[in-house]
């Protein structure tokens, strides 16, 4: 009995000592996490815990589909095959769709010859050029580090901004959460301009808040540069200045606004340097408006009825539209009376994209990523447990739903 008491103790002995150095790796995590400035372990949480399960999800998805008669179909078989160029890895080649593989191409056309495509802002694509170069020429994985990268700083930015707010932090990590989960918002994590151009939105108002109106203008500046809406973002900045100074509007409040506030020239001088670039390399002031109108057939309309004509039209179009007006209704109703500035600035988001008329609606899913004051109304209506758990759960099987299909051959139900 003794020899065998002993057999099971020295048994024992080596169980006992891995849980012991877990212990010990597990309080020294618990140290280093303690050690981390605040929000950034939520931060962090949200951004791999998100990038995980997205790219687990990527490569399942499209493991399923090997195999499979008609898959790709053939409006997408292009697309997959400059995914494989990309990158023979699906955790990587998944996040390029599309219009990821024009920034590819802009970041890298030489600019000693004749450029073609206006159609795009210049910031995302430009950037990539010396990150590619550090990268050793790979600029595909320099879109897709800039991508994220503009993502993690987005967060933090809006866990700040969502402080400033909402006055609570754990009203601020609804509002973070909910920005993660988003119907489209998988797009933050792919080689796309919605995270670059979220973060630089965000962080301007942020800066706003803190009244800091020259990082704001600079901000801004790049802001514009990063998408076509960009300038139109100095609008709410504009309101928000005003309210900062108690609505103000006689003529001696002109020259403190116009003191205070005129970095916010640079908004529109950020989108006037890409018209200089359209001028200087095709000779056109408006290459862009007229590479979208020959391109896409954009032309300038009403978007109310644009949106009346979307909900009455084809299934798909119906959708997109239904939510163009959910995001309406809810910052029509959470805004009304607070926050003026990120009302206007949300009204923008949804009604400037469908001014473009009905093409916008194969990516207006996509630009509605834009009006994150819709998550601010959410984390304030969410302050009951139950109602938070629920509406987690209602955005998380819609956004999964999509991601799903825009691995699949439905690309164009996003983008």
């Amino acid at each position: 009995m003794v020899d065998q008491w002993r057999d099971t103790t020295d048994a024992r002995r080596p169980v006992a000592r891995r849980r012991a150095r877990l212990a010990v790796a597990g309080a020294r995590v618990a140290r280093i996490g303690r050690r981390v400035p605040a929000p950034w372990p939520y931060v962090l949480a949200l951004f791999v815990g998100s990038k995980l399960l997205l790219t687990l999800v990527a490569v399942v998805v499209r493991h399923a589909w090997d195999g499979v008669p008609g898959i790709p179909p053939a409006d997408e078989a292009l697309m997959w095959e400059q995914q494989r160029d990309i990158s023979g890895h699906r955790w990587i080649s998944s996040w390029f769709a599309w219009d990821s593989i024009l920034y590819l191409r802009l970041s890298e056309a030489p600019l000693t010859q004749p450029w073609h495509d206006f159609g795009f802002p210049l910031l995302y694509p430009f950037l990539a050029r010396p990150v590619g170069a550090v990268l050793g020429g790979n600029n595909a994985l320099a879109l897709l580090l800039i991508s994220n990268v503009a993502f993690l700083l987005l967060l933090w930015y809006a866990y700040r901004l969502g402080e400033r707010l909402l006055g609570d932090d754990a009203a601020a990590r609804r509002f973070l959460r909910y920005l993660v989960l988003m119907p489209a918002a998988f797009l933050f994590h792919a080689a796309l301009t919605e995270a670059l151009f979220l973060c630089l939105a965000v962080a301007a108002f942020y800066h706003a808040e803190r009244r800091r109106w020259l990082v704001v203008g600079v901000v801004g500046f790049f802001l514009a540069l990063s998408r076509s809406v960009g300038m139109f973002v100095a609008v709410p900045l504009a309101v928000l200045l005003v309210q900062q100074h108690g609505w103000r509007l006689r003529p001696r409040a002109w020259a403190t606004y116009a003191r205070t506030g005129w970095p916010l020239l640079l908004l529109p001088a950020g989108w006037f340097t890409f018209m200089a670039f359209c001028r200087w390399q095709g000779g056109d002031w408006f290459a862009y408006q007229h590479a979208q109108e020959t391109g896409w057939g954009i032309r300038v309309q009403n978007p109310f009825a644009v949106l009346v004509g979307g909900l009455a039209g084809p299934p798909l179009d119906a959708v997109r539209a239904g939510f163009a007006t959910a995001a309406l209704v809810v910052l029509a109703v959470g805004l009304r009376r607070r926050n003026p500035a990120y009302l206007v600035y949300g009204l923008l988001m949804v009604l400037v994209p469908l001014s473009m008329g009905p093409p916008v609606f194969k990516s207006l899913l996509r630009y509605l990523l834009a009006a994150f004051p819709v998550c601010l109304v959410l984390a304030r209506w969410t302050r009951n447990a139950a109602v938070d758990v629920w509406v987690t759960a209602a955005l998380a099987l819609v956004q999964g739903t999509l991601f799903v299909l825009w691995l699949s051959y439905w690309t164009h139900v996003i983008i």
